[in-house]
């Protein structure tokens, strides 16, 4: 069996961001050596997520939108957890939008439907975090 562990870097320059990493994806499953097997790829920051969805800039719009309503950013004073910080909501974004995605890799290629992009989204940026890749199989 082999296997790969790696961190992709991020930095948005803006506090609310959804960047697509399935390009250093598909680049970490070639550095593998990898042909049958999986790849899970989550955010180890708990104000960010990743996610898999299309990669439409509409689309984008909506999700900012919808978790606007969801869980608003302001006032600030209506989360219990901001006592001294102000990211209340991205903890709640990144609840609603999950910490992983586990992606099949057939042939040494990641599996996809159609469509299907992996997303780092950032609702805590202007600061450096991270993303876990790790790739197991033959």
């Amino acid at each position: 069996m082999k296997s790969l562990t790696e961190h992709l870097w991020m930095h948005t320059p803006t506090k609310r961001a959804f960047v697509n990493i399935t390009r250093q994806v598909e680049d970490l499953v070639q550095k593998s050596g990898v042909r049958e097997g999986i790849v899970l790829c989550n955010a180890m920051h708990i104000t960010a997520s990743v996610f898999i969805n299309d990669d439409e800039s509409g689309l984008h719009r909506d999700f900012e939108r919808w978790l606007e309503k969801l869980a608003p950013h302001e006032p600030t004073a209506q989360y219990a957890h901001n006592n001294g910080e102000d990211n209340a909501d991205a903890h709640l974004k990144r609840q609603i939008m999950g910490r992983e995605v586990v992606i099949a890799i057939t042939n040494g290629k990641l599996d996809f439907g159609p469509w299907e992009q992996i997303f780092y989204g950032e609702f805590d940026g202007q600061r450096r975090k991270r993303v876990l890749v790790k790739i197991i199989g033959e």
